[in-house]
């Protein structure tokens, strides 16, 4: 056939054409007069909606924060879902720029409809015969997953418009935007994109490059078939879509978007963070409606001591569990609280937190029983010590961990080698039923066996008490003898301590002693006050240290109690001590003398703490005992806030003894102060304020009382 330069459907095709475009204006029209007609329809369907319901949509994922704000722990809604809480303001910059780019471009401006949209997908569909797009805006999705539907229809779009609308109203376009930052799906359990941005990058929203910013933008349009650690390139491909709209609206340049189209997609999602999951655990259960909690704890820290203490757990060996709590001398903090060597191994019971389990202490426990006769005014850093065997019962015999003896020892050499036999005599010195009672007030949760009296053994260990209330009472030796209140949330003072283990000058005498006590091997000597701790049979090791700054304590074994060959506080948990303490980054410092601590040689203290004497008083004579002042009582003497005395010639304290054999020597808070042939003494305290006084015959027999002088 001729060719007419037409082409042989070319005259058809231009009067189609033409048809078509003769129908634009009439579509236009037709497009305006439904819109005016739709809105008129959507305001009577509006009217008729039930109230919108947010309960649902508000609900977030319990997030517990480190001090810092760092994410230590998520834990998923109720239905599982992952929903972490979010705000525009912690989301990058760049990323909202693209998503209102890609989604929705006049966001700031429209009501929640965007009308040139709406038109625009009327003309489309009018033209050709088809939806090809939905006019929907980021408002319009947001009530689409505040409202989640299956069905795809007239109704249900006109419902997610006057949700849009009313979600504008009520929330506003901040509001808004923070819902949809919230509850965008990124695939199986992942809702918002703080949670898909931690999953799949294993960071905060708040900084991210060019690529992750696109895809976190891409996913939800298609979160199942997107999703990077199924289907990876189909990720890439929306990805790069994202890209290229940024390009082209000049949110990124183009060699940006270029550089971000090599960056690889993840293909595999990471897991949520779980530092810190036993503190995290107990707080949400304390309480169980807050959304987020922000602890105490430091995560650099606790993420470090974590690793350590898996580590050395593992080269244990097999079922091997280790626990360290951290505390802040100064206020109580709790800076660390690793409850195990691993929460999810099953092996090594992780579930169970050990910084909260009751267990024997060892020898942990007899710097405690050193500073309760410092402070009683029974002994002195320098006192001879007798590490021989004897007896103290008719069936009580202790012997030393290595079954050897010293002979006689200072009470320095004795508590820094540990010895068992001195430990003991002080103990029957002091009183155990005293020295329980002292713990207890003190605030520490003692347990003994079948709730057994009081004995001598409970210097060696021989009760329970947790490795938290043991903490407590070393941070207590560091600060004079005042007992920190632990505090575990961030935002929280720590309260005036109510508590004592002891008294200033007694608690610097022990952290002086523990300071000088051999380091493990490697270690270097003289940079904390430390002690360690062995229970019978090996099944718990212990090692308690502080500075002026920090106390820490380690425990390792294995939870259910069975015994460990070669589990030793020394060679097992004071190395994870000392390496502790290293991993804080912070030189240690020496808590600092009191100005009325006695510090001399054996030779120069007063005859009755030269020697400690078993014998309280001459046979057949009266005991010893303090009749002035009262225990417990408050003596006015018209002392001042600064020490002085509000009158002119007030009195000095009297001092008065009942029994015992002179020469008497008094002592206030373990510094001797008076030497009397007599049993009436007067003392001109200092200062207002507790004092510890205490009184030591000849024979070593001794009596203690606590005041508050005013």
């Amino acid at each position: 056939m001729p060719h007419d330069g037409w082409g042989s459907s070319g005259p058809v095709t231009l009067r189609a054409r033409r048809a078509k475009l003769r129908l634009v204006p009439g579509a236009v029209v037709l497009g305006l007069s439904l819109l005016v007609i739709g809105t008129g329809a959507l305001w009577r369907y509006a009217t008729a909606l039930p109230p919108l319901d947010l309960t649902d949509a508000m609900a977030r994922s319990t997030v517990v924060l480190d001090r810092s704000g760092t994410l230590l722990r998520p834990f998923a809604t109720a239905d599982g879902r992952w929903r972490l809480p979010v705000t525009a303001e912690t989301v990058d910059p760049r990323y909202r720029a693209m998503l209102l780019a890609y989604e929705d471009r006049r966001f700031a401006d429209h009501p929640g409809i965007d009308p040139a949209a709406v038109l625009r997908a009327a003309v489309q569909w009018l033209t050709r015969g088809r939806i090809v797009s939905g006019a929907s805006t980021l408002s319009m999705q947001v009530a689409r997953l505040v409202e989640p539907r299956r069905e795809r229809s007239l109704e249900a779009k006109l419902r997610q418009m006057v949700r849009a609308v009313t979600l504008e109203r009520h929330l506003g376009k901040s509001g808004l935007l923070d819902l949809y930052l919230a509850l965008a799906p990124y695939g199986g359990p992942l809702e918002g994109v703080r949670a898909a941005s931690v999953a799949y990058f294993g960071r905060e929203p708040v900084r991210l490059s060019a690529a992750q910013a696109a895809l976190l933008v891409a996913l939800p349009q298609s979160p199942e078939t997107r999703r990077p650690d199924r289907f990876p390139e189909r990720a890439r491909a929306a990805r790069d879509r994202v890209l290229a709209v940024a390009s082209a609206q000049g949110i990124l340049t183009p060699a940006e978007a270029a550089a971000a189209r090599a960056e690889p997609v993840p293909t595999a999602r990471r897991p949520f963070p779980m530092l810190a999951a036993h503190a995290a655990e107990e707080a949400v259960a304390a309480d169980p409606a807050a959304a987020t909690i922000r602890l105490a704890i430091d995560g650099r820290l606790q993420e470090r001591l974590e690793t350590l203490a898996a580590e050395r757990a593992a080269a244990v060996g097999p079922d091997l569990s280790a626990a360290i709590l951290v505390l802040d001398n100064r206020d109580g903090r709790i800076l660390a609280q690793v409850g195990s060597a691993g929460y999810l191994d099953s092996n090594r019971r992780g579930a169970i937190d050990m910084t909260l389990a009751v267990r024997s202490p060892g020898s942990a426990l007899k710097p405690f029983v050193y500073a309760m006769a410092f402070a009683d005014g029974l002994a002195h850093p320098e006192t001879l010590l007798e590490d021989r065997p004897a007896r103290f019962s008719a069936s009580y015999a202790p012997e030393n961990f290595d079954l050897t003896f010293q002979g006689t020892v200072t009470a320095r050499r004795a508590l820094q080698l540990s010895l068992n036999v001195p430990a003991v005599a002080l103990m029957d010195a002091v009183g155990p039923a005293r020295f329980i009672a002292r713990l207890r007030a003190a605030g520490a949760a003692i347990q003994l066996p079948r709730e057994a009296a009081p004995g001598l053994p409970v210097a060696l260990g021989g009760l329970g008490i947790t490795l938290t209330d043991l903490a407590r009472l070393y941070a207590g030796l560091a600060r004079g003898g005042s007992v920190p209140d632990l505090v575990r949330r961030a935002e929280r003072a720590s309260a005036e301590s109510q508590h004592r283990v002891t008294e200033p000058v007694a608690a610097w005498y022990v952290a002086d002693i523990l300071r000088g006590t051999p380091p493990p091997d490697n270690a270097l000597p003289n940079r904390i006050a430390y002690k360690t701790g062995t229970s019978y049979g090996y099944r718990d090791a212990w090692a308690a240290g502080f500075d002026r700054q920090v106390t820490i304590v380690v425990w390792a074994g294995r939870p259910d109690g069975a015994a460990v060959p070669g589990l030793v506080g020394r060679t097992v948990a004071a190395p994870i001590l000392f390496d502790a303490f290293a991993r804080l980054g912070i030189e240690p410092e020496p808590v600092p003398q009191p100005r009325n601590a006695l510090v001399v040689g054996q030779g120069g203290l007063p005859p009755p703490l030269r020697h400690l004497r078993r014998e309280s008083a001459e046979a057949g004579g009266p005991a010893l005992r303090i009749a002035y002042p009262p225990d417990g009582s408050r003596i006015d003497l018209g002392l001042a806030a600064d020490g002085h005395h509000t009158a002119e010639g007030s009195p000095g304290l009297a001092l008065k003894a009942l029994g015992g054999v002179p020469p008497l020597t008094w002592l206030v808070d373990g510094q001797p102060v008076i030497q009397s042939p007599r049993r009436r003494a007067e003392w001109l305290p200092g200062g207002a304020g507790f004092a510890r006084i205490s009184v030591l015959d000849a024979t070593g027999a001794s009596d203690s009382v606590s005041v508050r002088l005013e």
